[in-house]
């Protein structure tokens, strides 16, 4: 029995490390465009006054590209259309929001259907205010669809300034699940929208496209834009792509331990927090990331192939924070941060099947 749980841990340890190799050598970091490209940068901004002056400059700060940027003021209570006004910059446009939304719609999914409706480049930049741009981010992006005229969409996940425990715990396993649990060779032989993914942080899309699958309209209730766009092009027939943004970004998510679990539950059950998901994604993920080290707390248990889990899961989580730049004390505590990844999605499922409302920037959400 014990040689058999062993042997569990390590087949569900070493498929997430196996497929993570195969991948980071395909997630590529993208060069800068030839020419001068154009591109309109669209920020929806609600309460960001900590946020959305160091975001706009950032935009702006860009080299070798043409911008439009455009910042929707989404009902602010706070200072945030205040510091907008007093940029002067004639690249920057200011949409002024009324802060109630018409039925159906999400937040963010509405403000950034009313950005892409006042681009007027062919590329756009779907950019979270709490992210930093590099002075090259916006040409290296252009470059990444310059190199693959075929792609309606792509995105990548910025690097993840994480100061707070329940930060550096959590936030590194994005990478986990999405290099670790989705082969990328599969964007491009096989399009069907389940294989598709990305971060809802950064996009980058063709404005012809993005109206031709009917935009941020047909995700308008979701509130989890780096899952279901992605799907919606791949539904129009139009690939998507996942690139090393690294370099290219920087962003602290959440500022505090409240906002990280309100966060990471408003859109759990759009991803793994589903009745025939979750069950699948905790056998996953506790038999390959947790179980092994349970195994080995007992020298009874803790068997070769036991030990050889222990080690794959380290080598996985240690190469993935090598890449991109993780906390260090993400690794070592790697099986507590599976646990408490699970039990968050566990009690927004359990959340949603009750019927409880979810609330995010001040909006209700019904389940």
């Amino acid at each position: 029995m014990k040689h058999a749980a062993g042997w569990t841990a390590l087949g569900l340890a070493a498929l997430p490390l196996g497929i993570a190799a195969a991948n980071l050598p395909l997630l590529r970091r993208p060069e800068r465009a030839s020419g001068r490209p154009a591109l309109s940068v669209l920020i929806p901004a609600r309460d960001e006054e900590a946020n959305i002056d160091a975001a706009v400059r950032a935009v702006l700060a860009n080299r070798g590209v043409e911008i439009e940027l455009i910042v929707l003021d989404d009902g602010s209570t706070d200072r945030t259309a205040a510091i907008l006004a007093a940029i002067d910059d004639p690249r920057l446009s200011v949409i002024a929001g009324k802060g109630s939304l018409p039925p159906g719609w999400s937040g963010k999914q509405h403000a950034c259907a009313r950005l892409a409706e006042r681009a007027s480049h062919e590329l756009m930049v779907f950019v979270d205010a709490d992210v930093r741009l590099a002075p090259d981010a916006l040409s290296r992006l252009a470059g990444f669809m310059q190199a693959d005229p075929s792609l309606g969409l792509a995105s990548g996940v910025p690097h993840q300034t994480t100061i707070g425990a329940g930060e550096w715990l959590l936030l590194p396993l994005i990478h986990l699940l999405l290099l670790g649990y989705r082969p990328i060779w599969l964007d491009r032989t096989r399009r069907q929208p389940g294989f598709a993914a990305g971060c809802g942080q950064l996009f980058i899309a063709r404005r012809s496209l993005y109206q031709a699958i009917g935009g941020h309209d047909s995700i308008r209730a979701s509130k989890h834009d780096g899952l279901t766009l992605p799907r919606a092009f791949r539904r129009g027939g139009f690939p998507t792509g996942l690139l090393d943004a690294t370099d290219l970004a920087d962003c602290r998510m959440y500022q505090d331990w409240p906002t990280l679990w309100s966060g990471l539950g408003k859109n759990a059950t759009e991803g793994m927090a589903t009745p025939s998901a979750l069950p699948i994604w905790t056998a996953l993920l506790f038999g390959g990331h947790v179980l092994p080290f349970l195994l080995c707390l007992s020298r009874r248990t803790c068997t070769a192939p036991a030990a050889a889990a222990v080690l794959a899961s380290l080598s996985l989580r240690g190469l993935l924070a090598a890449r991109f730049r993780q906390d260090a004390r993400s690794v070592a505590s790697h099986p507590a941060g599976v646990l408490l990844l699970l039990w968050r999605q566990w009690t927004a499922l359990f959340a949603a099947r009750a019927g409880r409302p979810t609330e995010w920037r001040g909006r209700t959400y019904q389940s």
